[in-house]
């Protein structure tokens, strides 16, 4: 029995697929990337042509009209196989918020090009370096003049933004002090990248840890149509809010992908490789903490799940979707460290993968939101405790 494979999965044959897919993009092909600091192109073109970066999107306009727990699947196998699905996960999560909240017309003119793979919805322009995680704070604005939007401000940690043709992008239409709310008076915005790219628009790669593709985005009097906003001015925060669970969720999909990856491996060569006369896994140091990060996956698939079903039923899940993340990084990560200590100095050599999916799966501890302020929000929303910032 695969010690790594889901209890029950509704989503099987998706997997398979998948699976098969990533198995024509090994780790060499990451490596060289990872060297490079390149753009996964050709995988993320045969994850398009496939049609699984349009699971979300109505058959209406192309798509799959698939469940969230589907796209879930998707992102979770692309990890699972030794491949990173951070270089296209966002045209997932941040699809709900049109697909929601956009008008007849959006739908109609951006929708159908995006499932045939024509265009990219990759770049989601939310955080700033200033406010962070504190969204209402940010201070890039959008001024109405006529028939355009005029923005000015910055960005950053904008994943992408080099690769993407469309962002998603939070601008303050009113200033906070003229707000009864500080959560009122933010608009949500279509930007088409390549149009605005040297008219307004100019981006900065940041080099990181791991190859990620992060970047400043800079707006000088960049022009927006008004026919772009998408739903009403000032209603912005409500519609990113909206996506947030989705984003959670499918990002601790992909953690749970993570673990079983560094599970997988690491019980391989805990089986194979013999010191002092007998396989390493026979040694309770080696055994117990893999044993234990397969337990702490489990158990935070079990959460995701759950998370996803109330999702796909169109119940509240803010309780699953920020604890499934939380656990899901968690696990993670300590299926990392087990991996990494199983192999000892191979762990750290390029050509097992398994520094570089260490360094991309540390990524989801603080991303993309803190563990900090999930367990305030856990205290708050979940426990009914004081706010604590």
């Amino acid at each position: 029995m695969d010690p790594v494979a889901p209890a029950t999965d509704p989503h099987g044959e998706i997997r398979d697929a998948v699976r098969q897919l990533c198995a024509n993009f090994p780790g060499e092909y990451w490596r060289l990337l990872d060297a490079q600091r390149g753009y996964p192109t050709e995988f993320v073109a045969a994850l398009t042509e496939a049609g699984y970066l349009a699971a979300l999107i109505p058959e209406e306009y192309g798509g799959s009209g698939l469940p969230l727990s589907a796209a879930a699947a998707i992102l979770e196998e692309v990890q699972a196989s030794g491949c990173n699905g951070g270089a296209c996960h966002a045209q997932m999560y941040i699809m709900g918020t049109i697909l929601r909240h956009g008008s007849k017309a959006q739908k109609q003119k951006y929708l159908p090009p995006i499932a045939a793979g024509k265009l990219r919805l990759q770049a989601f322009g939310v955080t700033e370096p200033t406010s962070g995680t504190d969204t209402t704070s940010l201070r890039t604005r959008a001024e109405r003049q006529g028939e355009h939007y005029v923005v000015n401000g910055q960005k950053i940690w904008t994943s992408r933004a080099e690769h993407s043709d469309l962002m998603l992008l939070l601008a303050r239409t009113t200033p906070r002090e003229a707000v009864r709310k500080k959560t009122d008076g933010l608009s949500t915005f279509i930007v088409e990248m390549g149009e605005a790219l040297g008219k307004g628009l100019t981006i900065r790669p940041i080099r990181t840890m791991m190859n990620h593709n992060s970047c400043e985005v800079f707006f000088d009097n960049l022009r927006v149509p008004a026919a772009n906003l998408v739903g009403e001015e000032g209603r912005g925060f409500r519609y990113i809010l909206d996506g947030m669970n989705a984003e959670r969720l499918l990002i601790a999909a992909e953690c749970i992908g993570d673990a079983k990856w560094f599970i997988g491996k690491a019980c391989a060569y805990a089986r194979e490789r013999v010191v002092f006369g007998h396989p390493i896994g026979r040694n309770q140091g080696v055994q117990f903490p893999i044993a234990r990060a397969y337990a702490e996956m489990r158990a935070a698939e079990a959460v995701v799940r759950q998370g996803l079903a109330k999702f796909d039923a169109g119940l509240p899940c803010g309780e699953e979707a920020n604890m499934g993340k939380l656990l899901a990084a968690a696990a993670s990560w300590a299926a990392g460290e087990a991996c990494v200590n199983t192999h000892g100095g191979f762990g750290f050599a390029e050509e097992y993968d398994i520094e570089r999916k260490f360094r991309e799966t540390r990524l989801y501890q603080v991303a993309p939101i803190s563990t900090n302020l999930i367990l305030s929000y856990i205290g708050e929303h979940v426990l009914g405790m004081p706010r604590s910032y």
